[in-house]
């Protein structure tokens, strides 16, 4: 497998083509296609890169962003996946969370992707921001016409990240999860539904449970239906209570107190903690005084996350 190396800008290896996936039985299979780089920049002594793929998994073109450390330049890293939350992009944690000097620092790969499929030809796909376009909620839809595009769950675990782990300088073993609201809510739920792959997890300001917050009332049925034991797949409190036990060492969650979805019932973080405490799942829950649900919360504490990562991912075998 080449490893991309990049020194001043120009890549001394060539990655491989990327290899489709058939979704029977969510294993890939060998069909090449191109990745196609939309833009690349140098950055702290690393190269954030924007980068383009035809998804098998979503049945349409997808983007996402990988910030690879200077530390890639000579061997292969840690990496972790950030999760944003509704409305935005894969672009929106790379301009706006500060984070590619500390993960030049911690020697971490950073990728981020979009939040949902895109122009998928959907009637009113772009109408309602908490549904539809930007408003993927990181699960695998049953409910037509949703089912045909909007499987967000399949395409971060098994299609981005094989699609990282070949193309770029990333370690197997070595992978964390973390995201934003939204985000938070998808990274805490691919991270208690397959611990064996991503050995770290944390959140800001996440939606702890979809199921009991408007939002998550909202998005689900018109995503899964009206069967509430499918929502549940994709609920952490319930994942908790279902598995009663811990998974990880700990997992990191801030909560700003200012934050304005808070008295609105839509982030529940007090039910992530009760879940965690009975489930005997060591919780870090961070109530920031004065902070809200914006990027300025998220790049104040961004520091903390990526050094619990950091931390987590270097105690693991390469």
């Amino acid at each position: 497998m080449a490893v991309p190396v990049y020194r001043a800008g120009v890549a001394t290896a060539a990655p491989e083509p990327i290899h489709n996936v058939s979704r029977a039985g969510g294993r890939f299979r060998g069909v090449a296609m191109t990745l196609e780089t939309i833009s690349e920049h140098r950055s702290f002594g690393g190269l954030q890169g924007f980068y383009r793929h035809d998804s098998a998994v979503i049945g349409l073109s997808m983007r996402f962003a990988v910030y690879q450390p200077p530390q890639a330049q000579e061997r292969r890293v840690p990496v972790l996946f950030y999760l944003a939350g509704l409305t935005c992009t894969e672009e929106t944690f790379a301009i706006k969370a500060g984070a590619q000097r500390l993960a030049a620092q911690h020697g971490l790969m950073l990728v981020s992707c979009d939040t949902s499929p895109r122009q998928t030809g959907i009637a009113g796909e772009s109408e309602d921001w908490e549904f539809g376009s930007g408003a993927g909620f990181y699960l695998n839809a049953t409910q037509p016409p949703w089912s045909r595009y909007f499987r967000m769950y399949d395409y971060v675990l098994e299609e981005l990240r094989a699609t990282v782990l070949r193309h770029f300088p990333a370690r197997e073993r070595q992978v964390g999860i973390f995201g934003h609201s939204m985000g938070g809510h998808g990274a805490l739920v691919l991270a208690l539904r397959n611990p064996a792959v991503y050995r770290s997890v944390s959140a800001f300001a996440p939606i702890c449970s979809p199921t009991r917050c408007p939002w998550g009332q909202k998005a689900l049925p018109r995503y899964l239906g009206d069967d509430r034991a499918s929502w549940a797949n994709y609920d952490a409190v319930e994942l908790l209570r279902t598995r009663g036990a811990a998974l990880f060492p700990e997992i990191l969650v801030d909560q700003g107190l200012a934050d304005k979805f808070l008295p609105q019932g839509q982030l529940l973080p007090e039910l992530l903690e009760s879940a965690c405490a009975a489930a005997g799942q060591p919780l870090r829950l961070r109530r920031q005084q004065g902070y809200g649900h914006d990027y300025y919360f998220i790049a104040t504490f961004m520091e903390d996350h990526l050094r619990f990562h950091a931390d987590a991912l270097s105690a693991l075998a390469p």
